[in-house]
């Protein structure tokens, strides 16, 4: 464990030539795939096994080259020294950005957040098998769905690797993203505020998904018609797993409130085994994070996707899904920057103060300067 945690804290100097990797490997996919090979992961396929990526249908020799090209070609650029002041690093950075953001919110589906939210129980079928007459895990992670794991795993290098070549660029720390000569940022009380505007948003977005999925458990055909309110009846399981996820959703809800709550940043007392210590960060951070960044794609796909359209309850409450990710992304990154701390690697910031004993009552934050979010880039 301690290694991992060495290894994930010098994310600055090793994912660019991941990126780079990532993108030569795929680079020889694409040149495969264009000779005539097998496999192209967005070539027409049965509906079954089709993805609703964007690319879905796209032909062979055009997409899977170019992107492959343009990534290695970029990617091994930023991974040098950035020289502060140079015209060529503010273009690279937009082209990282933008490939960072088509990689991993518009390329990709639903796929993301499904795996998230079944994870346990893919673990489980892992050794199980999948219950009824599919044949193993691999009637889920087919390949479709596999390579836009990739890609938006590739994504996230991409992000890291031009967020890290944007801080060098502006002589900053490429950890923490903080300069000498910046000021104090916003307060910790203008944090707070941010971030409760941006949990009220989270936890509103998905109540459409959450109301219309309970009522159709109950019987209730709303925003469908009765005949499709029978189908998903008749359909093993279909409502269970609807019903399911409006809770999963109405829970995350709970723990949202925690980026903006007292118990969010010191253990309540109910916990008892480590009431008034701390809460750290990444307990909340990296879940947070996980669940915004897979949430987009799979709302943007309903900008695309036509056969969900026949029907306002299997669409509109779906595209809502976007405005959750985002919201709950800035949530965490205001409870990020209220949180942390001085930086290991160049020593600016706050130091900690000592334990508290008791839990933090929200309403007496004090009015304490931290990086200005535009510090981070």
């Amino acid at each position: 464990m301690s290694g991992l945690r060495l290894w994930w804290g010098h994310w600055p100097r090793w994912t660019g030539y991941a990126a780079a990797g990532l993108s030569l490997i795929y680079g020889g996919l694409g040149l495969y795939w264009t000779a005539g090979g097998d496999g192209f992961p967005f070539a027409p396929v049965d509906p079954a096994r089709a993805s609703a990526s964007i690319l879905e249908g796209s032909r062979v020799e055009v997409v899977a080259p170019i992107i492959a090209a343009l990534g290695l070609v970029v990617a091994g650029v930023m991974t040098r020294r950035a020289r502060p002041g140079r015209r060529s690093a503010a273009a690279l950075v937009v082209f990282g950005w933008a490939m960072a953001i088509g990689l991993t919110v518009i390329v990709p589906d639903y796929t993301l957040i499904v795996l998230v939210a079944f994870a346990p129980l893919l673990l489980v079928f892992a050794f199980t098998g999948i219950p009824g007459d599919q044949g193993g895990i691999g009637e889920i992670l087919y390949w479709h769905r596999t390579n836009l794991i990739i890609v938006f795993v590739g994504g996230l290098l991409w992000a890291a690797a031009t967020l890290a070549y944007r801080r060098r660029a502006r002589g900053a720390c490429a950890y923490c993203g903080r300069r000498h000569e910046d000021g104090g940022g916003p307060s910790r009380q203008t944090l707070l505020r941010w971030g409760r505007w941006a949990v009220a948003v989270a936890c509103l977005a998905p109540l459409p998904y959450e109301i219309t999925r309970i009522a159709w458990y109950l019987g209730h055909p709303l925003g469908v018609t009765p005949d499709f309110l029978r189908m998903m009846q008749d359909t093993p399981g279909m409502l269970e797993v609807g019903l399911g996820c409006a809770i999963a959703s109405a829970l995350g809800g709970v723990l949202t409130h925690g980026l903006v709550a007292g118990w969010g940043e010191t253990y309540p007392r109910w916990i008892w085994f480590r009431a008034g210590r701390r809460v750290p960060p990444a307990l909340a951070i990296v879940p947070a994070s996980i669940v915004a960044v897979t949430i987009i794609p799979a709302g943007l796909m309903f900008l695309w996707t036509s056969e969900a359209r026949g029907t306002w309850a299997m669409y509109v409450p779906s595209l809502f899904w976007t405005v959750w990710g985002v919201a709950l992304g800035v949530a965490t990154i205001a409870y990020h920057l209220r949180r942390r701390g001085a930086c290991r690697h160049c020593g600016h910031g706050p130091r900690p103060g000592p334990e508290p004993r008791n839990p933090v009552d929200q309403r007496q934050v004090r009015d304490e300067p931290v990086s200005a979010p535009g510090s981070r880039a």
